[in-house]
């Protein structure tokens, strides 16, 4: 394998500069997560003005799937050319792509222009972990790591509420626009605080491998958006999709044994500290967003809540990332290790799904924040330790493609849960309630205002019921990620900078 030669880089490395590299990336994965949750509350405004119903969801998939298919490779990509150019073609491709969204005058081009931003979307995701790996020390990591794991947590909230109040105030327009001139001005202070080397080997990119694990990717992120609400489960076209899935990964499996470089290297599975890593985020993001992505439910029809209350009774739940992941990444800091940390996060979100897991309409403000509250301090917990752990374990070459595939896991697992809650959830709901059928599951603040108030506290009763099995089920998540911390092997943070061939 023809890998990139360290150059040492210098004694001193200024610190104005590595700050500014960190809120540079910090600013652009904020805009990366924000536009996975800021146009929900503008679709119904787009819809009104561009038509094309039937295809209204498929402007949140267009760029989950293809930001999700494209990490892996850009995470490979980083490593054979560096982390410079590919963060400048992926911050390219996003502001592209959130011009032309702003430009759409048709449902299709604003889809089209979706998936053009995030195949530069997921290159920020991976990236911006990757750039940490580069510039910080191992045993100073988890600070920062704890930083940009709160981003998703904040983008979660604050993503709604700010597509709300661009469209009240401009239009939905500017809810791309506003990328091209903030990404515009972080990627300068990128480029000008993130120093590049003149080393440069040959390279050998695995595309096939790519193009297979992009293909089992996709037919499996279809599978997750659609089964269940587009097609049914036994349909042709999810069955077919899912054979689809199971053959490309096979096939790319079949084709990493022999790649010269492979996008995902298996040795890396011969690692204790990475398959384990892989294993807890997977679980931890099939907990967190498997789970939470229902609560918005609860809050506006068992509570009746309004959106943006909704959004700010979530939160607690970025308070607690946020408190979690500062004292985890000092703990880290302080004494280089971290083989605690997940197993006191793991042991949150399960003590966090069970509080939840008791919730009812008239569950009190207090009881409700609590529980959200321990659900954040468990992901502030496991989020910055895993990548942070993984990145000091694989050797240097490896250190995107690893930092990628972690977050790969991590997606395809709340992906899965929110596709198999959602099942669970339409199951429980299904039904009459005061000769009002839930079957299709189709309720909302706007229904609820026309009914009588006994029918209102009715449906409350029966959707905070049918949300309770997705709880326990996420608990029991906790519980056997818990197990996995338990196996986690611990190998001391360095306490100095790796060189970078950057």
């Amino acid at each position: 394998m023809s890998v990139p030669t360290p150059v040492a880089a210098p004694a001193t490395h200024e610190a104005p500069k590595a700050r500014l590299v960190i809120v540079s990336i910090g600013l652009l994965l904020l805009l990366a997560a924000l536009d996975q949750t800021i146009v929900s509350t503008a679709l119904p405004t787009i819809v009104a003005d561009l038509g094309g119903l039937e295809h209204l969801s498929w402007v949140v998939t267009a760029y989950i799937l293809s930001s999700t298919v494209v990490a892996p490779l850009y995470g490979k990509l980083g490593d054979l050319y560096g982390r410079r150019n590919t963060v400048v073609v992926s911050v390219g491709l996003f502001l592209l792509g959130s011009a032309l969204c702003g430009l759409a005058t048709t449902m299709t081009f604003l889809i089209v222009a979706r998936t053009i931003q995030g195949l530069g979307g997921g290159g920020l995701f991976v990236l911006a972990l990757s750039v940490i790996g580069d510039v910080i020390p191992p045993r100073d990591r988890g600070k920062v790591q704890g930083v940009f794991a709160a981003v998703f947590g904040v983008s979660s909230v604050i993503g709604p509420l700010i597509g709300g109040w661009f469209v009240e105030a401009f239009s939905w327009h500017w809810i791309f626009y506003i990328n091209i001139p903030v990404g515009g001005l972080a990627v300068a202070g990128f480029l000008a605080s993130f120093r590049p080397t003149a080393s440069r080997v040959s390279h050998s990119i695995d595309w096939l491998g790519a193009a297979l694990l992009s293909v089992a990717l996709a037919a499996l992120t279809l599978v997750t958006s659609l089964g269940g609400r587009t097609y049914g489960w036994t349909s042709p076209q999810i069955l077919g999709l899912a054979v689809l899935a199971v053959a490309g990964t096979l096939a790319f499996l079949a084709v990493e044994r022999r790649a010269a470089e492979p996008i995902l290297p298996l040795g890396l599975f011969r690692l204790n500290v990475f398959w384990v890593t892989s294993a807890i985020g997977f679980i931890a993001g099939a907990s967190m967003f498997g789970a939470v992505t229902f609560l918005p439910i609860y809050l506006q029809i068992a509570k009746g809540d309004t959106p943006t209350e909704s959004g700010l009774m979530l939160i607690p739940m970025t308070a607690g990332i946020l408190t979690a992941s500062t004292i985890a990444g000092r703990y880290m800091g302080r004494t280089g290790r971290y083989k605690w940390l997940p197993i006191f996060g793991t042991g949150f979100i399960v003590l966090g799904m069970l509080l939840l897991s008791r919730i009812q309409p008239d569950t009190s403000v207090p009881v409700f924040a609590v529980s959200l509250a321990c659900v954040g301090l468990g992901m502030g917990c496991i989020f910055p330790v895993v990548t942070t752990a993984v990145q000091n374990a694989v050797p240097r070459e490896m250190l995107g493609t690893a930092t990628a595939a972690g977050l790969l896991f991590r997606q395809v697992g709340g992906s899965l849960a929110v596709a198999a809650f959602g099942a669970l959830f339409a199951a429980r709901l299904a039904g009459a309630v005061d000769g009002i059928e839930l079957g299709g599951g189709e309720i909302g603040p706007q229904m609820l205002a026309g009914l009588p108030q006994a029918t209102r506290d009715a449906l409350a009763l029966h959707v905070a019921d049918a949300l309770h099995p997705i709880f326990w089920v996420a608990a029991g998540l906790g519980a056997l990620g818990l197990l996995f911390a338990l196996i986690l092997q611990e190998v001391p943070l360095a306490s100095r900078r790796i060189p970078t061939s950057e």
